[in-house]
Formats: structure tokens, sequence, C-alpha cells
């Protein structure tokens, strides 16, 4: 049975008590009151690194996806093997290999090359992390902008080709702003998904909430408190993050039977 969109949200109420609750009962415990203004700092780092990775996956995503559509055979053929092969391993498997073996060839090579030298101090782990992230997401987002555009329909697009629209000029304004209502669900929900994502990069010592939670539970021994409160402030980014995702889907599509 379908959920109406009427219904009230007793989810919500119930989540806010849950969340409410949980943060009383920290504030309330010294020890925990500590962790969490500790994992605080990991806060920052995880919102930096989903929303660079985020935006570089989305310019990324759109350009393979604007390849994989176009008139060129070579250009759909290089689209689709990146996005196969790139989904086809496993983020953590990504992540490990771009900030331990990509990342040292790449600057190697521009070593010999006679560039500038560059030390691999030069190159953070954090950003060889947010370049994997790019790398994996960029392949999941390409096939929801590829859905979105396909979307539209063709009638449309030959009717803006007939009013002597160029290419350009049809894409933004006839092409996405028809695709944005189809793209925006998946794309908010690859967001979330990327929020969630973001702690695989404490595998390689980036202080994010999830490194930072383990580094502090292995000097507290208070694994319960500490990884309790990493779970709640994943979980309230989510949770926040998810109504503002519905709440800007019921704008745009307000907007959209208005125009």
């Amino acid at each position: 049975m379908r959920a109406r969109e009427g219904d009230f949200p007793w989810w919500l109420v119930a989540a806010a008590a849950l969340i409410g609750g949980a943060y009383i009962a920290v504030m309330l415990d010294d020890g925990a009151r500590q962790v969490l203004l500790t994992l605080r700092r990991g806060v920052w780092v995880t919102i930096l690194v989903t929303v660079v990775a985020f935006v570089a996956a989305s310019a990324v995503g759109l350009g393979l996806a604007l390849m994989s559509l176009s008139n060129s055979v070579i250009l759909r053929q290089v689209s689709r093997f990146y996005v196969e092969i790139v989904r086809g391993i496993p983020i953590l498997v990504l992540l490990l290999y771009v900030a331990f073996v990509l990342a040292p060839v790449l600057v190697a090579g521009w070593n010999r090359t006679g560039l500038p030298q560059i030390g691999m101090r030069d190159f953070p782990l954090l950003w060889r992390a947010v370049t994997a992230l790019v790398i994996a997401y960029s392949a999941f987002i390409a096939e929801v902008f590829r859905a979105g555009l396909q979307s539209v329909d063709r009638g449309q697009i030959e009717a803006a080709q007939a009013l002597g629209l160029k290419r350009w000029h049809r894409f933004r304004h006839v092409v996405m702003p028809q695709a944005i209502r189809t793209i925006l669900p998946p794309l908010g929900n690859d967001f979330i998904a990327l929020v969630k994502d973001s702690s695989l990069v404490s595998v390689v010592g980036v202080l994010d909430i999830a490194q930072l939670g383990k580094v502090t539970a292995a000097g507290n021994f208070r694994y319960f408190e500490t990884y309790n409160i990493v779970a709640l402030l994943y979980l309230t980014m989510t949770i926040l993050l998810s109504l503002g995702l519905r709440r800007l889907e019921r704008r745009m599509g307000v907007f959209h039977k208005r125009g």
C-alpha cells in the first residue's frame, strides 16, 4: 500500500524524540559530552569531503551522461567503459587504490618529467580520498543524469530545434528544466549515500567523524558511548538532508506546476 502524501509524519516525531533524547543523555554524561566535543571536529571534515566530492562528481557525471548521448560513437563507448569499469569496483577498494597506488604513480610520473618536484606529503590523504569518491560517484551520477535527460519528450527537443535554438540553448532552456524533475530525487539519494560513504575515508587516516571515533574509543575504551555518538551524528546529518531534499522537491514541483 502506498503512503499518502497527506499523512502526518509520525516517523519524524519518533525520530526527533529519539535523537533529542539521545543528545540530552549525552549532555548529561560528562564522559559522553567530551566525546561529542571531540567528534565535533570531524563533522566539518565530513561535510567538506561530502560537498566537494558531490559537486565534482556531479560535474563529471553530467559530462559522462552527455558523452553517452552524443552522436559520436567514440564518446559513447568511452563513457560506457568508464561507467561500467568504475561501478564494478567496490568504493573501499577504489579508495585504497587511488590513495596508495594511483596517487604515488601520478606523483612519480610528474617528477620524472622534470617539472617542479612534488613530494607525497604535498598530495594530502584528504584529497586522495576525495578524488576516489569523485571517481566512484561520478559513474553512478552519470546514469542518473542520462536517465533524466532521456526522459524528456523528443518532441520538445525537436520543437526547440525548429525554432532555431542552438544545442546549448536547447539543453539549458528546454531539456534540463524538464529533466531536473526526474533527476533530483535519485541525485538527492546519492548525496545522502555519499554522506555515509564519506566514512570510508577513515581507512586512509582522514580525521572525519568515523576516524575520530575510532581514535577516541581506542583511547578511552568507552566503545559503547563513542560509537553511539558516531552513529547519532551521521543519523542527524542524513535525516536533516533528507528533510531538506524533500522540501526542495516539493517546492520545485510547485514551481513547475505554476510554470
